[in-house]
């Protein structure tokens, strides 16, 4: 098994509510800075007051790592406003990017507007899917939920990030369980694997693809 996440110099994830791709969007940038890369990340989930890339922006910075968060965010203005800064992301190459964006059409509707500096450049788009949340826990339902990413977007997934978890009651059966439904639901579409995520606690059964393994940043609002 070729244990190295793979990254380029744009790196997008969107999932839906309870994958858990702000948290993993978050780490990611982490695992791209403690590799020496200058790194960036831009919070574009608009639709989502729960989980915020805003919540880690002390720890990040603290990091070297340049945060851009929307402005707006979580009202209900159609076409999302976002910061001007994130111009500058796409425009000096010398940064390594993560996008956060929302996983419902009004969220990724937020990078469609970017989609030709994002297609011009070297990235990745990365679907975070949790096999234990109520709308993707059936693979027709995962499917639905990449169509309606990919129209919005009008960015193609290039990869698959498996997030199975059922939080601190999560046991192996269920790892294995999410892993099987996710790889069918990636044989069907013809789409990859990219990596997996654990929490250390839940890093339980054997490695089959790159894991990257999770701290916690991103807090909600019952904490």
């Amino acid at each position: 098994m070729n244990d190295k996440i793979n990254h380029k110099r744009i790196n997008i994830f969107a999932g839906h509510f309870g994958s858990g791709k702000t948290e993993i969007a978050v780490n990611y940038a982490f695992y791209l800075a403690k590799q020496g890369l200058k790194t960036a990340i831009v919070d574009l989930d608009i639709v989502n007051p729960f989980f915020r890339t805003k919540d880690a922006e002390e720890a990040l910075k603290k990091a070297g790592i340049k945060v851009i968060t929307s402005m707006y965010a979580n009202t209900n203005v159609d076409v999302p406003a976002v910061s001007p800064e994130i111009y500058s992301v796409f425009e000096d190459k010398s940064y390594y990017v993560v996008l956060d964006i929302g996983g419902d059409d009004l969220g990724a509707k937020a990078v469609s507007r970017f989609r030709q500096e994002i297609t011009e450049d070297e990235y990745q788009f990365f679907f975070v899917v949790n096999a234990m949340r109520p709308f993707t826990d059936t693979v027709e339902k995962m499917e639905q939920m990449l169509f309606e990413v990919e129209e919005s977007s009008r960015i193609k997934t290039t990869g698959v990030v498996n997030n199975t978890n059922l939080m601190n009651i999560t046991t192996a059966d269920d790892l294995f369980e999410g892993r099987r439904m996710i790889e069918n639901f990636c044989e069907r579409n013809g789409i990859p694997i990219a990596f997996e995520a654990y929490m250390k606690e839940n890093d339980m059964i054997p490695h089959k693809y790159p894991v990257l393994i999770l701290d916690k940043y991103v807090k909600v609002v019952w904490d």
